[in-house]
């Protein structure tokens, strides 16, 4: 995920802060006060959304600039640069984890299997744990899958995303972002399809229940045969 060190100047502008997002993940937490962690914060806006009301805040990320940006920027958090597989290094516990943004399709199996165990272990009873992917129930019956163009900065910009070699064993994620013509940033990523049935199993194996399964952050219904997203809140008993 290094590559996105080349895109962090225009994150925002790609993917500005919802509201709609943050209301979600914080009626999933408890108390004011309460550890919340973000795997794969960015440049860290809903971290910075936690701290404004009063939550205590981790971030990790495997990008240094992001690390940095959010730690100059949201001074009372913690924010480590990391490899969310690792997160049992951290030696903490946490009333909310969540990771959104199709972090988690960065993971092979194995390593999802590891980091799956590692939420269950740091995160407190009761508590809960909130991931968001793209629909690969949807995207599986596909090779190849290009997002709508998004039009950004007043017109002047045009970001685009593809997948290719669409398979359960693996994707590549195709990112470029152009202005006047201008190639100003182009890279490719790999990335590690699973099916919600699969993740739900994986979930189980772990020991989580389910507690919700949308495909928006507006609770809407989640249908595995539409183009949408996917978002599963698990709770630990």
């Amino acid at each position: 995920m290094s590559f996105y060190s080349d895109f962090a100047p225009y994150y925002e502008l790609v993917f500005p802060f919802r509201e709609q997002v943050y209301c979600f993940l914080r009626e999933h937490v408890g108390r004011s006060g309460a550890a919340v962690l973000d795997a794969g914060c960015g440049p860290g806006h809903y971290c910075g959304m936690f701290l404004r009301d009063g939550f205590r805040v981790t971030g990790i990320d495997l990008d240094r600039m992001m690390i940095e940006t959010a730690s100059a920027v949201y001074q009372q958090g913690v924010f480590k640069y990391m490899d969310i597989a690792e997160l049992s290094s951290l030696q903490s516990s946490f009333q909310l984890i969540y990771s959104i943004g199709n972090v988690l399709a960065y993971l092979p199996l194995e390593k999802l299997e590891t980091f799956l165990s590692d939420v269950y272990a740091t995160l407190d009873s009761g508590s809960c744990w909130i991931l968001q992917v793209v629909n690969w129930d949807y995207l599986l019956t596909l090779q190849d899958y290009s997002f709508p163009v998004k039009t950004i900065a007043a017109g002047s910009m045009t970001f685009h995303r593809r997948y290719s070699q669409i398979s359960p064993e693996g994707a590549v994620f195709e990112v470029q972002l152009t202005a006047a013509g201008k190639i100003l940033f182009n890279e490719q990523s790999q990335l590690y399809p699973l099916a919600s049935d699969v993740l739900l199993q994986l979930h189980q194996a772990a020991g989580f229940f389910l507690e919700g399964i949308y495909a928006g952050f507006d609770k809407s219904a989640y249908r595995k045969n539409i183009d949408s997203g996917l978002i599963m809140v698990f709770t630990r008993p």
